[in-house]
């Protein structure tokens, strides 16, 4: 029987949940760089075992640590001496160095701000090279490694797309999406907070804006503007890599044409303010969301923790409440803390600042806390292994 391993990244570590294909008993690590925020913690999809973590500390900086053996031992790529609690991170390891002339951003006030890593967002493994890793950092720029994430280089064709123009959203300019396109890997589409979608036809040598037909009437006047809209996350089903689905500020969103063109497909949602959005893993017409109050109250309307489906692409929608608290319920779901398995019941998972982690082993009909207490989670990857 095939098995699922979870990935939570959390504020102050990461934890690995794994369980049989029946998603009914669950077991759960020990924290793992116990104290450091984990945006985000991935598996390769070529070699399972293989996963990649940044842990990041506004104190002591930025580190990627690898395992090759499914999370049971860790180590920085390249050798060099992981730091103990307290200790500086080595100052050869990890860095992320921007190419050329940075040049400037728009800043919070509309000034211009000069370009500075501050911390790894997202990492995007290779569909066919375990050594190969995409990272979206802050400030927002697209990396790569080909050897393991011992060496990181940036691919500084996404900032000559109105890169002086962008600017950062309340978390930050953070590129938080990488989608790599299944049947063409030279095709990738990244997401900005906040200035937009981009898509490279060339493997990153050369990037366009993709934001035609998203509105952002409270952030800009501009209703043609070409870059400054706050994406929280996008997704793609790997049949039909041409439609794209977002979670924008405000607005849920669908391009049918890799981007070119967005329309809104928010519908009968009580909320179109949200941060996840994911897709079924066999059918690509349903699509599942986490309605949030709005840009000021970070939590469901009424207290009901309510993930909406849609079985028809958008506009339809459906409230799933069945094992999640519908009173009193104050809890928000962030971008990168909802992930599927693949298993022929098609799992659903995500995570919520208030440290649980819920599953849904039935498309959503019916959901459980596989965790309650860890703490706020930022990120949930899911692997189903065989």
């Amino acid at each position: 029987m095939s098995s699922v391993r979870v990935l939570a990244g959390t504020k102050k570590g990461a934890f690995i949940l794994t369980s049989d294909g029946k998603r009914e008993q669950w077991k759960v690590s020990s924290p793992h760089f116990a104290g450091w925020e984990m945006y985000h913690v991935k598996g390769s999809p070529v070699d399972p075992d293989r996963i990649y973590a940044p842990q990041s500390s506004s104190w002591f900086g930025q580190i990627i640590q690898r395992s090759n053996d499914g999370g049971k031992t860790w180590s920085i790529p390249g050798g060099e001496k992981i730091p103990e609690p307290g200790e500086f991170p080595p100052g050869e390891a990890n860095k992320f160095i921007y190419e050329g002339e940075v040049h400037t951003h728009k800043w919070y006030d509309g000034t211009q701000h000069p370009w500075e890593f501050k911390r790894v967002w997202h990492l995007e493994p290779s569909l066919t090279d375990p050594d190969f890793v995409y990272a979206g950092v802050e400030d927002a720029g697209l990396f790569k490694t080909t050897d393991g994430g011992k060496s990181w280089k940036e691919l500084p064709g996404l900032r000559s797309a109105k890169g002086s123009l962008w600017q950062p959203g309340a978390g930050g300019m953070c590129l938080h999406t990488i989608i790599v396109d299944p049947t063409n890997p030279r095709r990738i589409f990244v997401a900005i907070s906040a200035a937009g979608a981009f898509r490279t036809d060339d493997a990153g040598e050369t990037w366009q804006p993709i934001n035609r037909g998203l509105k952002s009437a409270y952030e800009i006047p501009d209703p043609d503007a070409q870059v400054g809209h706050c994406v929280h996350r996008m997704a793609m089903h790997p049949s039909r890599p041409s439609v794209l689905f977002m979670q924008k500020h405000w607005d849920v969103m669908r391009s049918d044409n890799a981007g070119d063109m967005w329309h809104e497909v928010s519908g009968n949602l009580p909320t179109d303010f949200g941060f996840p959005i994911d897709v079924h893993a066999h059918e690509p017409e349903t699509i599942y969301v986490v309605p949030i109050t709005s840009d000021s109250e970070h939590f469901p309307p009424e207290g009901k923790l309510r993930v909406y489906r849609s079985r028809t692409g958008g506009n339809e929608w459906e409230a799933l409440t069945k094992g999640l608290p519908q009173q009193d319920c104050y809890v928000n779901v962030l971008r990168d803390a909802m992930a599927v398995d693949t298993l022929d019941s098609c799992g659903i998972y995500f995570g919520t600042t208030g440290g649980q982690v819920y599953v849904s082993a039935d498309s959503g009909d019916s959901w459980k806390p596989i965790v309650r207490d860890l703490p706020a989670v930022l990120s949930v990857e899911v692997q189903t292994l065989p």
